[in-house]
């Protein structure tokens, strides 16, 4: 008997290759379309964005194309809760998060397995460039994707468990593979665009976001330098971002670079060219993978953003459940609230987020 598959569908070109190919291997599939926008910030279409009507649209329109079923539940108020909310609560304390990242743990991998689970499914499967794989001792791995697609850096909080029940098909394809696959099968979405942007917030601008979701506007305050001299006025916390030069709002006659946000005090900290970057950082709401803690200092290659180039890092345990991460090099734009990620060559380490 064919084993059953939940298949996360988006109703982009990757999770409806990832159906496809999970019907050719021989698996019992069923497409599920996750409906995670509260209604106030549902669009009808969202370009360059996920989740949108026609989005639902288009992964219901390939599921009736390849014979399969396709249904949509609602996981909106755990959205709200664990993804709309802790984006707010986070820029409003100076942090930036990333959304993205929050999304997969707690409804694409969280409450998608538990969905899954309850319907009677042995496996859930997401359109995700990534490897998984489990070594002689029975650990399950997460490796990353030999293509330039790879995205194992949003995927580091990902359990024994969920890797254990996780399909990722589209592993070893490259993005261009993909859409090939797509075009000869006939599927409408062969050429649709990738999504780019937060999926509920409109034109990227999320200080805009922020004052409406929250109904209160950042208030100004001061940028200083970082001796704590008032340099001017900014527009408020939520509009800036920790290594950001353009935007500032105000012109030194040379380029300047937010340093620090500090909350609590309404300051942003500026500084010239060479401030941007840091040797070291803390990290703390850790995830390991092959192994459950770390105990000793490990020779790892450490990615700071989605986009970074893993860098030379020695991670080291220290109070509070955290690590010390110290680069070889220093780091452009080490931000607080987010990722870390960890790599020993093409194996994820783990991860954790930037205290």
């Amino acid at each position: 008997m064919s084993k059953k598959v939940l298949l996360g569908m988006s109703g982009g070109v990757d999770s409806s290759v990832a159906a496809l190919l999970l019907l050719k291997a021989g698996y019992d599939v069923t497409g599920m379309t996750m409906r995670l926008r509260p209604e106030a910030y549902m669009q009808q279409s969202a370009s360059g964005g996920c989740c949108s009507l026609d989005d639902i649209d288009d992964a219901r329109r390939v599921c009736y194309q390849l014979g399969i079923d396709h249904l949509v539940l609602n996981f909106t108020e755990q959205f709200e809760r664990n993804v709309i909310q802790y984006f707010a609560e986070q820029y409003a304390a100076g942090r930036t998060p990333n959304p993205c990242i929050a999304c997969n743990r707690h409804l694409k991998f969280g409450a998608m397995l538990q969905k899954a689970r309850l319907l009677g499914f042995d496996f859930i499967a997401t359109g995700h460039y990534a490897v998984i794989t489990q070594n002689d001792s029975g650990r399950w791995l997460l490796k990353r994707a030999p293509a330039s697609k790879d995205q194992s850096y949003v995927l580091y909080s990902l359990t024994q468990d969920q890797l254990a029940h996780t399909l990722m098909p589209l592993g070893t394809y490259t993005k261009p593979e993909a859409r090939q696959l797509a075009e000869e099968a006939g599927l409408r979405v062969a050429h649709k665009p990738d999504s780019q942007e937060i999926c509920f917030v409109e034109d990227n601008d999320y200080a805009s976001f922020l004052e409406r979701y929250t109904g209160t506007k950042a208030p100004q305050g001061d940028f200083v330098d970082a001796q704590g001299r008032i340099l001017g006025r900014h527009r408020g916390i939520t509009h800036y971002t920790i290594g950001q030069r353009k935007g500032l709002g105000i012109s030194f006659g040379k380029p300047m670079y937010v340093t620090k946000i500090d909350a609590v005090r309404n300051r942003i900290t500026l500084g010239e060219e060479g401030s941007q970057y840091a040797a070291s950082l803390l990290a703390d709401d850790l995830n390991f993978i092959p192994f459950d803690t770390l105990d000793k200092p490990l020779q790892v290659q450490a990615k700071v953003r989605y986009q970074a180039r893993p860098a030379d890092a020695v991670l080291t345990p220290v109070d509070g459940g955290r690590v010390r991460v110290d680069f070889a090099e220093p780091q452009r734009s080490v931000t607080p609230g987010q990722a870390v990620v960890f790599y020993d060559g093409d194996l994820v380490v783990g991860g954790g987020v930037i205290l």
